[in-house]
């Protein structure tokens, strides 16, 4: 059977979670100086600018024991690392959750495509694979996103997930990244890395 996780919040919490409705960031401060605000805020003035260029730009496949460090502090790091998200993918299967990932890459991708043509086609297949309430892979969404999705599946755009894809990214940093630290995947890793460094 599979694990559900919820993703609704009662009230703000001292982490970092999903917007308050008068902030314009992912921090619950409101703060609006968090890495994906910047973001958000860029691609309004350049549209070519995307969330997965600023994280391909970071990828590493073998990070330095500094790096593995560093995600302990930093979940957004952590997501810019390629060996990252798939190490805290190997964990959220453990979890049977794997889908909060796969869908918040998929969003990426999407934001990425300009073709309406594309466009179209991807918003779909996201939407029956993670948001349908039939696929077995469908994430854990509130009521009032999930009914926005639906009314853009009319004419889909490449931002139409954007909400959806917030809050889901704030799930896994709230609720998995904190279980994910304290991980033998995680902890395993860490070890590698030292042991490495010791031997060099």
């Amino acid at each position: 059977m599979r694990k559900r996780q919820a993703a609704h919040i009662e009230g703000p919490p001292q982490a970092p979670g999903q917007p308050r409705p008068n902030t314009c960031c992912l921090c619950w401060c409101g703060c609006c100086k968090c890495l994906w605000n910047e973001d958000r805020m860029e691609r309004s003035e350049r549209q070519t600018c995307t969330k997965m260029d600023s994280i391909e730009a970071g990828e590493e496949q073998h990070p330095s024991l500094d790096e593995v460090v560093s995600w302990a502090r930093s979940f957004e790091m952590m997501m810019r690392s390629l060996e990252g998200r798939e190490i805290f993918r190997e964990f959220l299967r453990s979890e049977y959750s794997e889908e909060n990932l796969l869908f918040w890459i998929a969003c990426e991708e999407l934001k990425k495509e300009t073709n309406p043509t594309v466009v179209d086609e991807k918003a779909r297949i996201i939407y029956e694979d993670y948001v349908s309430i039939l696929s077995p892979k469908e994430v854990s969404l509130d009521s009032r996103v999930r009914e926005g999705i639906n009314q853009s599946l009319a004419e889909p755009s490449n931002l139409m997930y954007e909400e959806a894809q917030l809050q889901i990214y704030t799930l896994m940093h709230r609720d998995s990244f904190p279980r994910f630290l304290n991980s033998s995947v995680y902890r395993d890793l860490l070890a590698s890395r030292r042991r490495t460094c010791l031997d060099t």
